[in-house]
């Protein structure tokens, strides 16, 4: 039997030491995979964990065994408190990091450091301005890929997340990689991910095998290095030979990973989900805030967390229709 303390175990045996905290559900972009054109109904303020109510359920989690805590969005630099959100989780003593579009980042290079923030998830789904606008509907390349340049010079490790989506951005992979010659970053190719309103079709995924293909048809096999991966990885590592930096493919709908999982997801309103694609959630900032003990429902969410994808398998992951009771991505939070 779980004591107070003991770690976040499913019926799986999948510890849980990782969670994930949506500070909003807002953001300065406006890209189509995570937000629908037409938007998404935005919860009322109220409705939204302040900078305490966070504090306090991370403390929770931490209690439970948590060692790392991702700071996600929308885009959680927008909200005015976030320094006091960052300054306050890093008196937990864990490995805190964040995802970002990067547009404001140069202005909390310093928080950064301050509270021990040393790697950062940058959302760039193109090396092209033009295209930049196309899939964000804004102006704002040449500031994200300087923020992304100075963030390397700052000494932080920066992972670049791009999602692929054939005929949009796939013909950009061998960009990508070149990239990674002389930037010591992380790039990382996403498949393109069912998510309610993104539009998401199979044939619009690009695969982990066809990713590897293009990338052997300019690389050799012997420069082609495959690398350990970490503990819980969601990524498949590699680099090339004589490249500063690496690549990795996050293949969540040709090749999951579930059985590795170790991810809990907290989002902006305080709702619980155990799987990116749950439709199925826990409210834990309601039971906060009528003073409940939430840890009978955080052990009940995590025991329900199906082997994979939410239990979806092969052909009922890939049809849509499945999908439109989950939340579309922004609200989730990445």
């Amino acid at each position: 039997m779980n004591t107070p303390s003991s770690p976040l175990t499913d019926s799986f045996g999948r510890k849980h030491n990782y969670l994930r905290i949506s500070l909003t559900e807002r953001c300065n972009l406006r890209c189509s995979y995570c937000m629908p054109v037409d938007g998404v109904k935005l919860s009322p303020a109220e409705h939204l964990m302040n900078a305490d109510e966070i504090f306090s359920i991370a403390q929770s989690f931490v209690k439970f065994g948590v060692t790392k805590i991702r700071l996600t969005g929308g885009e959680p630099l927008i909200r005015k408190d976030f320094p006091k959100i960052l300054q306050t989780l890093s008196t937990l003593g864990v490995e805190l990091s964040i995802t970002s579009n990067a547009v404001s980042i140069d202005r909390h290079i310093e928080l950064l450091k301050k509270t021990g923030v040393k790697t950062v998830n940058i959302s760039l789904d193109t090396l092209s301005a033009e295209r930049f606008h196309d899939i964000t509907f804004r102006n704002y390349f040449d500031k994200v890929y300087q923020n992304i340049l100075k963030l390397i010079d700052e000494g932080f490790k920066v992972k670049i997340n791009a999602v692929l989506m054939r005929g949009v951005n796939d013909d950009e992979i061998l960009d990508f990689i070149a990239f990674t010659k002389n930037h010591a970053v992380g790039f990382r190719f996403i498949e393109f991910m069912p998510f309610d309103g993104n539009q998401w079709k199979r044939e619009k995924t690009v695969s982990y095998q066809e990713i590897m293909e293009q990338i052997k048809t300019a690389y050799s096999k012997d420069e082609i290095i495959r690398l350990q991966d970490a503990p819980n990885d969601t990524a498949k590592n590699y680099t090339i030979k004589g490249h500063r930096g690496t690549f990795a493919i996050i293949s969540t709908v040709t090749n999951p990973f579930c059985d590795q999982c170790n991810r809990i997801r907290l989002t902006a309103n305080g709702q619980l989900k155990n799987c990116l694609f749950s439709q199925k959630e826990n409210d834990l900032l309601t039971a906060l805030r009528n003073q409940e003990d939430i840890e009978p429902i955080i052990r009940k969410n995590i025991s329900s967390k199906f082997a994979v994808r939410s239990g979806m398998e092969g052909p009922e992951f890939e049809d849509p229709k499945k999908h439109q009771q989950n939340r579309s991505m922004i609200t989730i939070g990445g």
